[in-house]
């Protein structure tokens, strides 16, 4: 197909496909689907070989948010069952920590919900990410706090933290319809103030919100624009009890044709398979480590994610490695640069609230598939870890 030849010289270039192109990624049919996967992974193999690299979350405080992101389990107003806790002491966040690292992750994200932080707030990761990093001076640590103010990104940088993270979710012409409490610029400029605090920048998204394909296109090549490190790729979890609750648009093919779409937009970005892997993935998720070169192992924010023994043997199975503790994430160039998505930039982050969840209103294309068979049977509220008395999933 002479589309994905034109996308792998590009990929292998670092050159930036036309919207065009990415587009047609997304409308390419189920009987070319592996030729897909396999294009695209020449490309993440050209940056990253055959590593995976873990990422483990703990969620620092859970639920009560006053934003109304529909996408959200912990948004203000839902009614979905999920653990609700204020902030966990920096002991207890050190050992949920150390369970991911045991487990083989390199990141640890740090999340909590609500608006953005305040002072005292940054005080208390800048606390935590310290107890981490006493016991594990190695481990790259990620904050994802929600919108900063100006100086928290620098005091969070001055504490220990590596990256963060803050997603723009989806394209800027639908931002409005899945969040009212704050704006698609507001978390553009949360993103500006981690590059500027010299913070490793991870940005995404979420798909499966009735967007539309043109959307996607337009979220990603935003994202290539403010140059973040890594790219995490949630899946909307539809949960009870928030307004997306009935929004099953997608199925396994279609994942992998988006996640394609993003690894040919950034090729030697860290492309992360965030939330919703499980439910919307199920069997396939194998092959979308062929796409993309991340992954979040165990537990989620509120829902449970595959058995983190489990994670690893899917790794191993499909003929990759888990990336070492010692191994740089990024190509040479862009990790010598500082980091970046495109040619002249500069070396994950969280997927933070949105792989626990739309533009529900925005049209549906003419063509687009039927709506995917809702699988509320995969969706796990997450009742251990974090904020519990049992052990976690890692």
């Amino acid at each position: 197909m002479d589309l994905l030849n034109t996308l792998v010289d590009k990929g292998l270039r670092r050159e930036t496909p036309t919207r065009e192109e990415a587009l047609a990624v997304l409308a390419t049919s189920d009987d070319d689907l592996l030729d897909v996967v396999t294009a695209a992974g020449k490309v993440r193999r050209h940056w990253f070989g055959r590593r995976v690299k873990l990422n483990y979350l703990v969620n620092l405080k859970s639920g009560l948010c006053p934003e109304d992101c529909s996408y959200c389990s912990q948004r203000l107003g839902s009614t979905a069952g999920i653990l609700k806790y204020t902030w966990l002491k920096p002991g207890q966040a050190s050992e949920a920590a150390a369970a991911g690292l045991a487990g083989g992750a390199k990141r640890v994200c740090l999340v909590a919900s609500g608006r953005g932080p305040t002072d005292r707030d940054v005080d208390r990761v800048s606390d935590t990410i310290k107890a981490i990093k006493e016991r594990h001076e190695d481990v790259e640590v990620c904050a994802c706090l929600g919108l900063l103010s100006d100086g928290q990104a620098e005091r969070l940088r001055a504490a220990g933290a590596d990256a963060y993270n803050h997603n723009l979710n989806t394209s800027e012409a639908t931002y409005g319809d899945i969040t009212t409490t704050h704006t698609y610029a507001d978390r553009v400029d949360t993103v500006h103030k981690a590059h500027a605090a010299g913070l490793s920048a991870c940005s995404g998204l979420i798909a499966g919100m009735g967007e539309r394909d043109e959307d996607l296109v337009d979220v990603v090549f935003a994202l290539r624009e403010l140059d973040p490190d890594s790219v995490p790729v949630n899946f909307l979890i539809p949960f009870e009890g928030t307004p997306l609750a009935k929004e099953w648009n997608l199925t396994p093919q279609r994942c992998l044709r988006i996640l394609a779409m993003v690894r040919f937009v950034c090729p030697d970005v860290e492309v992360r398979i965030a939330g919703g892997r499980e439910v919307h993935l199920r069997s396939l998720q194998p092959l979308a480590l062929h796409l993309a070169n991340s992954i979040f192992l165990g537990d989620y924010l509120t829902s449970e994610g595959q058995a983190g023994k489990a994670d690893l043997e899917m790794i191993a199975d499909a003929g990759f490695e888990v990336e070492g503790a010692d191994e740089v994430t990024l190509p040479e160039h862009r990790a010598a640069a500082g980091g970046g998505c495109g040619p002249g930039a500069r070396e994950t982050g969280c997927g933070s609230h949105a792989g626990d969840g739309v533009c529900g209103t925005a049209p549906a294309a003419a063509d687009a598939p039927a709506p995917a068979e809702p699988r509320t049977d995969l969706v796990a509220v997450r009742r251990r870890g974090a904020g519990t008395d049992l052990a976690p999933n890692a």
